[in-house]
């Protein structure tokens, strides 16, 4: 691949990765946090034991003192975290504070089903990626690429809400065809459905990313050159693709890892007996053992998962990563936006603004029991929910609330990365390890601190939300500081804040953009599923994610009352892919700029 590059007559040394010392310290940190939900909890952790053990709701003082005693409470968290570590030498990981089983061996079994299913579904993400990519890989290969794509196909797919997808799936392929299990662990076929639910979306989101990396891959000098010398499409296009994947590679971390731990909502549904249930039935219950052993298996996981897509990005970028040599991607072309691309955003618009506008004429509280679970009419438009409730008011009310959290935590998650991504060597390890906690059991910890709320959930997803751009943003500084045209502008006496300004924050705005908006509809349902938990959004607001959680037992008798929600987050996303789009086009161009003369000589590096 070099010769696609080039190469440089000074040789540097390979970067160095991330220090182990700190994914240590970081995994490290998370373990401790972990080791003191009881003692942070608002309840009596003693009671929460209990109430697991034999649901009674209202022990006596002598029965909780003697659960105190049993587990040790008294003494306090580091005597239970020292313990607990001692014990991993040995293969001792405790016993659970709820069952008295030794610990070690459910956990075993429970992440063999997650790393079952997370490599079914890793395979589905592939498969639908390249289906999303394969059109604009053909194209560019033939030098029939004209614009950009929309990136409509992906932000349908991954705005399609995996809980949602799951039920669906569960009661066509599973009940009403026949074709696969729709509940249980029992071989290979009970991983198809909820390998499918999984993979769908994420491979949505990866293959969006990726088919909008790939026409500035056809647009370098290499691939005009072996076009016009005859080389075979099929070969330009692998070229192609490894040039443009190095830089969506990272966002498989949190993908992967997510497909393990965060997988929790298809784990229910289908019964899958996995780390991500485990942990959270755990979380729930303040079973501190076997919470602390899943912990550390993500975390574990995590941090094995970065070192190798750390070490597969670096094998495709090859010897230009290592020499500074690496040419910078071109810019899209301006006015690429086309009219059925306009009409589709402002189509998109136009539907959310009638059904918020409309739904505001409404009430949203009002709950006529006579009128339960009716289908769309005159009188409820979209139908009623499982109280009589109208569906319009609730989505139309709850839509200012929905937007507005949703965006405030992506954009305070994609600033947090974006400014953890220009320090790659302190922070690796740290993205690494916090990709691996779930958002649910960052929840359940910011809940114990501060009680349930939605700024609650909405710190909750903020503190692990920012991974993905995180990740995003180190993997596209390192390219860009190894291209050709930065080492000329430093010959030219640039400074730190010029490069900043002029190369290297455009470098990464418009990727990151992208990256954000397709994941605004993943903010909506995982602040959804914190809310339906207990933990975020309280009733009876009316939010669109939990309107999707609260009515998703009734898909099968009413299916309108999730479909409502479910378009209108598909309809956001659409509308949000659509107009980043649109957008002027922010991107460096090839070329060295000279800094302005200033009195003050800037330092050269």
């Amino acid at each position: 691949m070099s010769s696609v590059y080039g190469s440089a007559s000074a040789r540097r040394p390979w970067p160095r990765p991330g220090a182990g010392a700190g994914r240590v310290a970081a995994g490290a940190a998370v373990l401790a946090v972990v080791a003191l939900l009881p003692w942070l909890s608002r309840t009596d952790p003693a009671l929460t034991v209990l109430r697991a053990r034999s649901a009674d709701q209202d022990p006596t003082p002598a029965e909780l003192a003697a659960v105190r005693d049993e587990l040790g409470l008294d003494e306090g968290p580091l005597t239970h975290f020292t313990a607990w570590l001692g014990g991993l030498p040995r293969g001792d990981a405790g016993t659970s504070w709820v069952s008295g089983e030794p610990v070690l061996p459910r956990v075993t079994a429970a992440f063999g089903v997650s790393l079952t299913l997370m490599l079914g579904a890793l395979l589905v993400t592939v498969l639908v990626a390249a289906g999303i990519c394969a059109r604009t890989l053909r194209l560019g290969a033939r030098r029939e690429l004209r614009a950009e794509r929309s990136g409509t196909t992906a932000a349908v797919l991954a705005a399609l809400p995996k809980f949602l997808l799951a039920s669906l799936l569960a009661l066509v392929g599973g009940v009403w065809l026949g074709w696969f299990p729709s509940s249980g662990w029992e071989g290979p076929a009970s991983m198809v459905l909820p390998a499918l639910a999984l993979g769908i979306p994420s491979g949505a989101m990866i293959g969006g990313l990726l088919d909008q990396a790939l026409p500035a891959a056809f647009r370098e000098p290499w691939s005009r050159t072996w076009h016009a010398v005859g080389f075979p499409p099929g070969h330009v296009a692998r070229h192609a693709l490894r040039r443009a994947l190095p830089g969506v590679l990272p966002q498989l971390l949190p993908t992967v890892v997510a497909l393990v731990g965060g997988a929790v909502a298809v784990e229910q549904i289908f019964n899958v007996p996995g780390l991500g249930r485990l942990a959270l039935d755990a979380a729930v219950a303040q079973d501190l053992p076997p919470l602390q052993t899943a912990t550390l298996t993500l975390v574990l996981l995590g941090t094995g998962a970065g070192l190798l897509v750390q070490a597969l990005r670096r094998a495709l970028l090859g010897r230009p990563l290592r020499d500074g040599a690496l040419p910078t991607l071109p810019p899209p072309p301006e006015a690429t936006t086309g009219r059925a691309r306009r009409l589709l955003a402002a189509g998109c618009a136009l539907v959310l603004v009638a059904l918020v506008v409309a739904g505001l004429l409404r009430d949203p509280l009002h709950v006529d029991t006579a009128a339960r679970l009716l289908p769309p009419g005159p009188a409820h438009p979209l139908g009623t929910d499982s109280l009589g409730r109208d569906l319009l008011a609730r989505l139309g009310h709850g839509a200012l609330r929905t937007a507005g959290v949703a965006l405030a935590v992506t954009l305070v998650s994609a600033l947090t990365g974006l400014l953890l991504g220009f320090l790659p060597r302190l922070t690796a390890g740290l993205t690494e390890v916090v990709a691996t906690i779930p958002a649910v059991l960052a929840g359940l910890l910011v809940t114990a601190a501060a009680g349930p709320s939605v700024w609650g959930a909405a710190c909750a997803v903020c503190a692990v939300g920012w991974t993905p751009y995180a990740a995003q943003s180190a993997a596209l500084y390192e390219q860009e500081r190894a291209s050709g045209h930065i080492a000329a502008t430093r010959s030219l006496g640039a400074g730190r804040l010029h490069l900043l300004r002029r190369h290297l924050l455009p470098a990464l705005t418009r990727p990151l953009l992208r990256n954000a908006l397709l994941r605004l509809p993943t903010t909506v349902l995982v602040l959804a599923s914190l809310g339906f938990l207990g933990l975020g959004e309280q009733p009876p607001t009316p939010e669109w994610g939990r309107l999707l959680s609260e009515n998703q037992p009734y898909a099968e008798l009413a299916p309108w009352t999730v479909l409502a929600p479910a378009a209108a987050l598909v309809l956001l996303s659409v509308l949000a892919v659509s107009t980043s789009a649109a957008a002027p086009q922010s991107a460096p161009t090839a070329r060295p700029s000279v800094p302005k003369p200033s009195p003050t000589p800037e330092r050269h590096h």
